[in-house]
């Protein structure tokens, strides 16, 4: 009778505890380089495509600087400033289904993903940089979504941002509760899919994938076991994945360099950890900020940064070794930081702008901008540009001096997905109505 209690014991513990995995967790099979066989090589870019802003935060933690070879700007050239439905629009044009995922610009595409219930689909769209017109449109799955209860309301099934190494599309979607990542070539036809491990979904799928050499890296932490894989970009095999616990957390992965060296760093379960890119191998691990985090951290020369989460709220700077070097209890839980390099630039999610000195976190202002904030900011041209839930989008001077706003625009009725810069214009999702009258629009935005 006693054996019998406790079996129903657990049984009922488990049923409560079902929507964290309780029943759900598989065994992660972590995999080295030396088992994979994977050889990691730099690849030449074949056609020399113009990655002007080729990944999630545009390669360069979402600050365009002129002196940089990734999503630089032509001395001659300007962003707008200003901007309307009706002001400094060179092209708009309807995006079907929904998407939180940024757009990327490559070449003379701009690509973006996005995903619909009816039918259920997740699917690729290229747009011309030109004039916005559809250049064309793949399915990588058709039905398997998750079902509405594993995925948060403000979310959807098409979260991640492309990347794009000149010659592969990646994008990686929670599909048959297990997660794909899916390449294509420029022109979007399907070159391969790859099933990385299962996954339980507690809000859904958010991380987008980034490139390190011959292999593109994507992290997976969710409770019925987490992971982080880097795969061989050519053919998609495993090269090597990494186990990562048991907690479900958001937040995207970073290339980044600190002190010379190339890290892979992730936050989430309370800490931030960096692990080699080409191996998997983990350098360093420090805990801080939260269990659950949805930035993406940013780093300078020596340093770097991030910001959550949940429950706990923590923005810290570390060493290139993990140290700890100075941090706050401000918590930006959605949106990611940007720094210029001397400063530290933040927008919580209910809407207050931060300016932090890099090298010891004294705070130089805030100020309360109104709204809130899913987007993640960008640098350029000495201004702060993002954009709020009901549409509005802020420019502010890139200063410690004080807080300057430049302008502040209205385009649409919401915006999740953060600005990709490109030559002379700002590329934008945004969402018109709301309900089931919600759609999506790719603004083009110029001082035309």
């Amino acid at each position: 009778m006693k054996n019998m209690k406790k079996v129903l014991c657990i049984a009922v513990v488990c049923l409560g505890m079902s929507t964290l995995g309780c029943s759900k967790r598989t065994p992660v099979v972590e995999v080295s380089v030396g088992e994979s066989g994977v050889t990691i090589e730099d690849l030449v870019n074949g056609d020399d495509l113009d990655l002007a802003w080729p990944q999630w935060r545009g390669g360069v933690g979402g600050q365009v600087r002129r002196e940089s070879g990734t999503g630089s700007l032509d001395p001659s050239e300007s962003i707008p400033i200003q901007w309307s439905a009706e002001a400094n629009v060179r092209w708009q044009v309807d995006v079907p289904g929904r998407g939180h995922g940024s757009p990327i610009v490559v070449g003379d595409l701009v690509v973006l993903g996005s995903a619909t219930t009816d039918p259920a689909q997740q699917f690729v769209l290229a747009y011309d940089r030109n004039d916005g017109h559809e250049r064309w449109k793949t399915v990588v799955h058709s039905g398997g979504l998750p079902s509405d209860r594993a995925v948060h309301r403000k979310a959807t099934n098409a979260n991640g941002t492309l990347a794009c190494d000149g010659d592969h599309l990646i994008t990686a979607h929670l599909n048959n509760d297990h997660i794909w990542v899916t390449t294509l070539a420029i022109d979007g036809e399907v070159l391969w899919q790859t099933d990385i491990g299962a996954f339980v979904s507690k809000f859904g799928y958010a991380p987008s994938p980034i490139l390190y050499k011959s292999l593109v890296i994507v992290a997976a932490d969710n409770g019925g076991g987490g992971y982080i894989v880097g795969l061989d970009v050519r053919t998609g095999k495993v090269a090597w994945r990494r186990s990562r616990g048991n907690v479900s957390s958001y937040s995207s992965p970073a290339l980044v360099t600190l002190d010379g060296v190339d890290q892979v760093v992730i936050t989430g379960m309370d800490r931030m950890t960096s692990y080699e890119p080409a191996t998997g191998k983990l350098i360093w691990e420090t805990e801080c900020i939260s269990e659950a985090t949805c930035g993406t951290p940013i780093a300078t020369a020596g340093h770097v940064f991030a910001s959550g989460g949940y429950p706990d709220k923590e923005t810290v700077c570390l060493d290139a070794k993990g140290k700890r070097v100075w941090s706050n209890r401000t918590k930006l839980y959605e949106p990611s930081l940007v720094t210029d390099g001397e400063n530290l630039y933040a927008v919580s999610d209910d809407g207050i702008a931060y300016c932090w000195d890099v090298a010891d976190g004294t705070e130089h202002w805030k100020k309360r901008l109104g709204g809130n904030f899913s987007s993640s900011p960008v640098v350029v041209g000495g201004n702060v540009y993002v954009c709020d839930l009901s549409g509005n989008g802020y420019v502010f001077r890139a200063s410690s001096e004080k807080f300057e706003l430049v302008s502040k625009n209205q385009l649409g009725d919401d915006c999740y997905a953060s600005p990709a810069i490109a030559g002379d214009a700002i590329f934008l999702r945004v969402g018109t109505g709301d309900g089931q009258q919600r759609a999506e629009k790719l603004f083009c935005l110029a001082n035309d």
